[in-house]
Order: structure tokens, then sequence, then C-alpha cells
């Protein structure tokens, strides 16, 4: 993405996901991790590129107002709550000065909520305050990571309300922005994600964000451990996104086949119950 070119639809903005940040990652998120290194190295690309990196409330905020986005915007975004976004990439984001949103499962941080559904050694709530004290944005991705189209009404909004309610308890402020767990979300998730009080949502996608995807289906880019730095820059460009992710699309769409038939299932079964 080269300078601030503006299109109809405003400035294509990258959005990159990351999970864990770790040297030896567990088992269960060894693929959607990075090592503390490549971390590091793409943060320096992204310096050198002169990217501006915004929260998403600020990037959200921005596009509902009609404002300006800075040259080379850019959202750095972590999901879940893994210990190694404090250990590791504070000290990286604090040297170049990078905001970041942490999108926390509460049910999965250590402390009085652990519900033992972490994957990986997780965030403390000393850590989150830490992490939101340095600036970076605090939002939410529900309490225990479910998906949430495969919940009834009433399920669903105890896990919205419940992961709204520990944040604000534990940080005194609620959390504006959330992260749909697995990415999965249809306009049900969706309008229940607005009635609970968030501003604005981040699906994946694989594409660049664009203004015209709405403030609850905003897309991200997946960082993974096979990331390279050649890709990575090409990531944060927007190109061959295509072929990048022409695997994942394929079984995103193929899922999606697979959840409906789910869904409907349960529907005929409520029916004849």
């Amino acid at each position: 993405m080269s300078g601030a070119a503006r299109t109809p639809d405003g400035t294509p903005v990258p959005v990159l996901m990351y999970h864990a940040v770790a040297d030896e990652p567990s088992a269960a998120t060894r693929g959607l991790s990075v090592s503390p290194g490549q971390f590091a190295e793409q943060m320096r690309i992204l310096a050198d590129r002169r990217c501006t990196a915004l929260t998403t409330a600020e990037l959200a905020a921005a596009w509902r107002g009609g404002g300006a986005l800075p040259d080379r915007p850019v959202l750095i975004t972590f999901d879940d709550g893994y210990e190694g976004v404090h250990r590791h990439a504070l000290p990286v984001l604090a040297g170049h000065g990078f905001a970041a949103t942490l999108f926390v499962s509460t049910g999965w941080l250590r402390g009085p909520y652990d519900t033992g559904g972490g994957l990986d050694t997780m965030l403390d709530w000393d850590q989150v305050r830490a992490l939101a004290a340095q600036g970076v944005e605090i939002g939410g991705h529900s309490h225990t990571h479910p998906q949430l189209d495969q919940l009834d009404d009433r399920a669903m909004e105890f896990e919205l309300r419940h992961c709204t309610e520990l944040v604000a308890g534990e940080l005194g402020s609620r959390p504006v922005s959330f992260a749909y767990p697995y990415g999965h979300s249809d306009r049900r998730v969706r309008q229940a994600v607005r009635a609970a009080g968030f501003d604005q949502a981040l699906a994946v996608g694989n594409t660049l964000a664009r203004r015209r995807q709405g403030p609850y289906a905003l897309r991200r880019l997946t960082v993974r451990r096979t990331t390279g730095p050649a890709e990575f820059e090409r990531l944060v460009e927007g190109r061959a996104l295509g072929r990048h992710f022409a695997r994942d699309r394929a079984l995103t769409k193929g899922y999606a086949v697979v959840r409906r038939a789910r869904q409907a299932r349960r529907k005929a079964t409520r029916t004849r119950g």
C-alpha cells in the first residue's frame, strides 16, 4: 500500500491478526503463533515503511465520522489473551510507539474467572491492566471462545454480557471493540454484538479492511508462524492476497456449508419439539 492513496471507499487498511507470541508455543497454537524474533522483525518492517498503527476503535471512529486516516495506517491485533503478548510483544510495540488492540476471552485468562479453556499460557488480569496502561486497547472476544453462531440467543447473550462485565470491572471501562471467535458471524451474531454495546467488530476474511464492510464486519489478515518477511510485506501492501489465502477461503466456504446444515438440523429439531 503506497502512501495514502484514496478510493471512493477510502483508504484500505491492513488489519493484522496475531495470536500467541512464543518461542515454544503449545501444539494447539503453533500454526497461528509467531516467534518473538518474527514479531520484532515484522514490527521493524512496519516502522521502516513509516506505518501508523491505530487501535480498532480509532479506525472505526474515523470511518464512522468520515475523518481522514494517516498515511499508511495499519492495525495490530491479538486474539484470545496469550501471555507472550505482554512478555514479548509489548516491549516491541512500545519501542516503536505502536498502538494495538488485544481481544480477550475472559474465561481463558488466569485468575478468578478461569474456565480452564486456554490453549497455552494465558495472561493474568494484572498483565491485561499493564497492557491497557501502555495504551493497548482491550476488546472483547467472548467469555469461553465458543462458535457464537452455534449458540441459542440466551447463551450468546451471556457470552457477550459476561465478557463485557468482567473487562469493565477489572479495567474500569467497558470494551467497545469485539472480535468474533473463530472469525465466524452471521446477521444474528452481529446484531447481538451491537446490542451488547460494542461499537465495532472484526471478522477474518483475509483481505484488507474497507469502510464499506461496515463497522461489524471489518476484515483481518492472518499472520502465521510460516509468514516470512517477504510474505508479510505483501500482506501489508495488500498484494496477491487471493493466491496467498486461496486454501483458507476454500476451507471457509466448505465449513460454511457444514455450519448452515447444522443450523438447519437444530432448527428442525426445535420445531419438532
